[in-house]
């Protein structure tokens, strides 16, 4: 069974400003709350190609990966793809302008959970969907002040 958790959020913010921030994987620790550090492989800014090392924290357990960026349209899309480990996952933000002033932020997890983590991917689901909305929240907070 594979995972695919979508969360949205509505951002008091305009598109442009909302991607441009939560796009920049620089500002991945400020509003997550389980990534612990984030290490350019390629130089900045983020473009297709691009890599990253991040540490997290998931579910009690501390995960080491490495995501590609395969997709960006600047302003409306970036994808991010990591396909070593034991769940292999892509990671897409989409901003969707509402008006002039506010952002409909779409973020979303999917992913093949490999061994043992077939059989726990309804509860990897489940926190996955719980943490993603307390990062968006955040990510609201911070963007709106």
């Amino acid at each position: 069974m594979g995972v695919d958790v979508v969360t949205e959020i509505v951002i008091e913010r305009p598109s442009a400003e909302v991607a441009e921030y939560a796009g920049d994987p620089s500002h991945a620790t400020e509003w997550y709350a389980n990534i612990d550090s984030i290490e350019w492989r390629t130089a900045p800014p983020v473009q297709v190609g691009s890599t990253m090392d991040f540490v997290a924290r998931f579910l009690g357990r501390r995960l080491a990966y490495t995501y590609e960026v395969i997709d960006l349209v600047p302003g409306q899309r970036l994808v991010m793809r990591t396909a070593q480990g034991p769940f292999p996952m892509e990671t897409s933000y989409t901003w969707q302008p509402i008006d002039a002033g506010r952002t409909r932020m779409t973020l979303r997890n999917r992913g093949e959970p490999a061994g043992f983590g077939k059989i726990t991917a309804p509860v990897m689901a489940a926190a996955m969907r719980r943490a993603n909305h307390k990062d968006l929240v955040r990510l609201k907070q911070i963007l709106e002040r």
